[in-house]
């Protein structure tokens, strides 16, 4: 009896030969990451016609190297270069480019107004602390005069305080005959309001991620000089034209404050209620809503700090002060809470 053959082996698959693979393909490789660099640094418009038609060809070919490589478990460091290569060439080849004039257009049309818009519920509470501070204070010392050196200090008062006369007091919002000399004790008094409201603004925003209680602290306390300084011109019958001075500056420097409480005070809730994600998660998610809103506030409180310096000076009149102020604030108004339709091109 012959006896069985023993059964034929099964051929071996070639094996697959990393080195082999890199040979055959890392010219490609090389030849699109120079392209790439070349279009970062100095756009299209320093490419050849050829290097334009090699561009998408280098692209799928690293795109192919990036297939077999994840297939055949290359080792990590290619199948690192090759996924930062092809995701490079993915924004370069097909992603919108923008100028750094679309993107600075970009923010201040949308970015900016759609952060504050996103904050308009904190912006409401801010407003409202502040205002409950104001009318604190003017309650006091309304009251009892006594109470307002509990809030503003002597020397920043600088006379400005219940026992000054009321000629004095009119003379430091630039009427009557010491105007010259009143005005600038007066603006001494403005420098430090707006030096002020900036630095507590900027700590509102800081602070925020103490869950927004030191936040709420802060603002409260932004309207108690105010109302102090409102209730000693309105004793003497001047709080009206005390309320056109700080009116022409005041929407745009107390609108920016208002915002910096409320972007502090977003990040606040988004530690208090993070919602499904960590609260690290929220907390960063928040801040950078929060920091678009913040950018803003400081190029308000930079106008506010013109108005405050050129445009008060300058301007007198109580009727126009008002209606300067009004115009202001109508404008952050519309700027930020119109809705508009972003370009898609």
């Amino acid at each position: 009896m012959i006896p069985a053959a023993p059964p034929a082996r099964a051929l071996d698959a070639p094996s697959f030969s990393a080195s082999r693979f890199r040979a055959e393909r890392e010219a490609d490789w090389i030849a699109f990451d120079l392209l790439l660099t070349k279009l970062e640094k100095k756009g299209a418009k320093a490419l050849t016609s050829d290097e334009l038609l090699q561009l998408p060809l280098l692209y799928r070919a690293t795109l192919s190297s990036l297939s077999i490589a994840r297939a055949t478990s290359l080792d990590k460091a290619l199948l690192d270069h090759l996924k930062a290569l092809s995701i490079r060439g993915y924004f370069l080849v097909y992603g919108v480019r923008e100028t750094r004039w679309n993107r600075v257009r970009r923010f201040f049309l949308y970015d900016w107004p759609a952060a504050v818009r996103s904050v308009w519920k904190e912006t409401i509470i801010i407003s409202l602390i502040i205002l409950l501070g104001a009318i604190t204070s003017y309650s006091l010392v309304a009251s009892n005069p006594e109470w307002y050196y509990n809030f503003v200090g002597e020397d920043m008062a600088g006379g400005r305080d219940p026992r000054a006369t009321r000629e004095f007091l009119q003379s430091t919002l630039g009427h009557g005959k010491a105007a010259g000399e009143g005005e600038s004790g007066l603006h001494i008094f403005a420098t430090y309001l707006f030096t002020h409201n900036s630095r507590v603004s900027i700590m509102s925003f800081a602070l925020g991620f103490a869950f927004g209680v030191p936040t709420m602290m802060l603002e409260y306390y932004q309207g108690i000089g105010l109302g102090a300084m409102m209730a000693v011109f309105a004793g003497k019958g001047l709080g009206f034209d005390f309320g056109g001075w700080l009116f022409i500056h005041g929407t745009t420097e107390l609108f920016a404050a208002a915002l910096s409480g409320a972007a502090g005070l977003r990040i606040g809730a988004a530690v208090v209620f993070p919602g499904a994600r960590s609260r690290l998660q929220a907390a960063s998610h928040a801040g950078r809503t929060a920091g678009k809103v913040m950018i803003g506030v400081i190029l308000m409180l930079f106008m506010a700090g013109l108005l405050e310096g050129f445009g008060r000076q300058l301007i007198t009149d109580t009727m126009l002060r008002y209606g300067i102020g009004t115009l202001m604030l109508l404008f952050w108004i519309g700027y930020y809470y119109i809705p508009r339709r972003e370009d898609v091109t």
